[in-house]
């Protein structure tokens, strides 16, 4: 069930609250919003600017620049593939075709079960074991069709441990 306005407003006070006496706060205060709520919703940007005393175009050029910050309601689980040209060249674009066709979506999508949001990457440092998936923080190396889809699998019953900060 999704959340009022009200509980965003005051997961987000309370994330301002924790975090605003650390030096650069802005950048902390983000990453804990999007941890609890999943994304940063729009409705809190002035919110935090006022916290910050900034201007709400500051807040929203830093939430902008940088494109692991959301600004909608993803999956559960973030999954990434990786399209690097190490990673191309070992078949993460046939990989890329398969998640797409067998979850349904495209990239910056989520399936229609609320489970995974797919994303495209550019290197997840893991270029002698291509193709590589991320889920949460963990990177999977050798990525063929198959275990993706034993992945998804694993993910949807809840046996894939997944690492997240």
């Amino acid at each position: 069930m999704p959340l009022t306005a009200e509980q965003i407003s005051t997961e987000v006070k309370r994330s301002i609250d924790k975090l605003i006496a650390k030096p650069g706060a802005l950048l902390p205060i983000l990453h804990d919003i999007q941890e609890t709520l999943g994304y940063i919703p729009p409705d809190s940007v002035p919110q935090i600017a006022k916290a910050l005393n900034q201007s709400s175009a500051e807040i929203h050029g830093v939430i902008t620049f940088y494109h692991q910050f959301r600004t909608h309601p993803v999956g559960k689980h973030n999954v990434e593939i990786c399209r690097a040209e190490a990673c191309q060249a070992m078949g993460s674009r046939t990989l890329e075709r398969h998640a797409k066709e067998s979850l349904g979506i495209d990239y910056h999508q989520t399936t229609g079960d609320g489970a995974i949001f797919l994303e495209p990457v550019y290197c997840l440092g893991n270029c002698a074991c291509s193709p590589s998936v991320r889920i949460g923080d963990r990177v999977h190396a050798r990525v063929t069709p198959d275990r993706f889809d034993a992945l998804m699998e694993e993910l949807r019953t809840d046996k894939l441990e997944v690492l997240n900060g």
